[in-house]
């Protein structure tokens, strides 16, 4: 693959000194941190569309699936990405190794985010094993995604948490019986940086879009607003 080379830093604890600089306060949200994404229904492609739309388009992004999510939701669609778009795939078997290689891949300051996707409540994935992905995502700068699938938002050092469903899509402007752009609804039901709140959530030009607050008046034709 051509493009900007990969350097990774060796694997090591974060020292004190670097979990304090990782902490960030209500006001100012860190550069990158740590957020996590629910689908509403496991084969929903809502929550996988709403995390492309935020990949930046000037570094690689490491994707990291387990055998579940690849068994039951297929593989990232590289031609649904923006065509500047490197991705780099790994494929593992179980959850444990999604969070180790998660863990080591955001050491790497080349990559521009680390996206782990992670099926069920494995019992591996609990809050001290989502509080070293923020630390570690914070100190290196590196923007770090874990989708959640058949999953309940149990304790998690996550910064934000989104629950995600598809909405019906707009009207293709050339024609009215094909699908026009995609809706979302997101729902940020915690956050360190910014009260709860539920949107309606496309991508554009410009990345993601989201209409605040989800209202009726803000809604695609047919939604009912919520909340």
């Amino acid at each position: 693959m051509k493009g900007v080379p990969v350097q990774c830093a060796p694997p090591s604890p974060i020292s004190p000194t670097d979990l304090l600089r990782a902490r960030a306060t209500p006001a100012e949200p860190p550069p990158a941190t740590l957020a996590e994404v629910f689908a509403e229904a496991a084969s929903d492609g809502a929550a996988t569309g709403f995390v492309i739309a935020q990949l930046p388009a000037d570094r690689p992004v490491l994707w990291i699936q387990d055998r579940l999510s690849r068994r039951e939701c297929g593989i990232p669609y590289l031609a649904g990405f923006p065509r500047s778009t490197e991705m780099l795939r790994l494929d593992v078997s179980r959850p444990v190794d999604v969070l180790w290689a998660m863990e080591q891949a955001l050491g790497c300051p080349s990559l521009g985010a680390v996206v782990g996707e992670v099926w069920g409540d494995p019992p591996v994935l609990d809050f001290t094993a989502t509080k070293r992905l923020a630390l570690r995502s914070e100190a290196h700068g590196v923007a770090c995604w874990l989708m959640r699938r058949a999953a309940q938002p149990a304790l998690s050092a996550a910064r934000e948490r989104w629950r995600l469903a598809s909405l019906p899509s707009a009207t293709d402007p050339y024609d009215s019986r094909a699908p026009g752009t995609a809706f979302w609804r997101a729902e940020l039901f915690r956050s360190r940086f910014r009260p709860p709140t539920t949107w309606v959530a496309r991508h554009d030009d410009t990345g993601l879009a989201l209409d605040h607050p989800m209202a009726l008046q803000d809604a695609p034709a047919g939604i009912r607003a919520t909340g």
